[in-house]
């Protein structure tokens, strides 16, 4: 790690499945990996990072960071007495090859000061917000709905019904489908729909085709799945994994296909 200027980089590797516990920083943090697939939870809410995107975390902001597949974490943090930016919420940001050069330039131990602070005074201008929202999977304190919550996490193809899943769990449809709301705000298949596409990023990021992921995650077919992508999360896939930037010139030469509607 190196302390220059008003920003610290530093890099942590991950591997796969490794998450570093809850913690918050003094400084605000930019959360990226050059490589692998990155995920951060703050709280109940979680973003899946692949390479082409970062995450802004305010000071002060607990969350825990951990890697979907091998990542080597990339955590620039910037003094706010300093930083011309002031998002008081996580935020995520596209990353193109501009910044992604940018970044590296700045873990260089080389820099004279005034050639840092140069490169630090461009950063805030390469950090634009994407359009895009967070996967929220609260989770429920009742036993009964834990139980069907467990199923799901752990398999999210899970094809069970909302019937079969309350007779697992001892109680009615009726009564799953009440509690379900009091625990979690959510109906039972929006907290399903949440828990299918939380555990579909990491499989998209590593390039894997849309059909086979939609089949891995409980979908019958891809354009069910891609509705249901848009309108939990805002946008396609195919964007959501691109930078703005690339996401803007892909759309002159690749039309984006709209599947479905709510």
């Amino acid at each position: 790690m190196e302390d220059m200027g008003a920003i610290i980089v530093g890099h942590f590797p991950l591997a796969s499945g490794e998450w570093i516990p809850p913690h918050s920083h003094t400084h605000h943090q930019l959360a990226w990996t050059r490589r692998g697939v990155l995920s951060v939870g703050v709280g109940e809410v979680y973003w899946i990072l692949p390479p082409t995107r970062a995450l802004w975390l305010p000071a002060g902001v607990a969350h825990a960071t951990g890697a979907t597949r091998d990542a080597v974490l990339c955590s620039l943090y910037l003094a706010p007495e300093r930083c011309p930016l002031d998002w008081p919420e996580p935020t995520a940001v596209g990353v193109d090859g501009l910044l992604a050069e940018l970044i590296g330039y700045l873990a260089r131990t080389d820099l004279t000061d005034d050639a840092r602070l140069r490169a630090e005074a461009v950063l805030p201008d390469l950090l634009r917000p994407l359009p895009t929202r967070p996967i929220d999977v609260p989770q429920p304190t009742d036993e009964r709905v834990r139980v069907v919550a467990a199923a799901l996490l752990a398999d999210p193809a899970d094809p069970r019904s909302l019937e079969a899943h309350a007779r697992a769990a001892g109680v009615s449809r009726r009564t799953l489908t009440r509690l379900f709301v009091r625990d979690t705000g959510m109906s039972f298949d929006h907290w399903r729909t949440q828990v299918r596409l939380r555990a579909a990023l990491p499989l998209l990021a590593e390039g894997q085709p849309v059909s086979r992921v939609a089949h891995s995650v409980g979908y019958a077919t891809a354009s069910a799945f891609l509705a249901a992508f848009r309108r939990t999360v805002g946008t396609t896939p195919r964007r959501y994994l691109l930078s703005r930037s690339t996401a803007l010139a892909g759309q002159l030469a690749e039309p984006e296909i709209v599947v479905g509607a709510r």
